[in-house]
């Protein structure tokens, strides 16, 4: 039965390890995703700035005008 024994221990460990690893896989991926839509946010909030500031010019160039 030792051998038995230690087959199935290994297995045992060998399926641990594989689900750490497919947690890890998991958690590396959805913090990539978090960082892909922060940026996208920062790119979308710098865009409305300057949409607002070059609005902003054109309506003080017609008051001054």
């Amino acid at each position: 039965m030792g051998l038995m024994d230690d087959a199935k221990d290994a297995a045992e460990a060998t399926g641990k390890k594989v689900g750490e690893w497919a947690d890890d896989t998991k958690e590396r991926i959805s913090d990539k995703v978090d960082e892909v839509q922060a940026d996208a946010e920062v790119k979308k909030a710098e865009a409305h700035r300057e949409s607002v500031e070059k609005k902003n010019e054109y309506k003080e160039d017609l008051r001054n005008s």
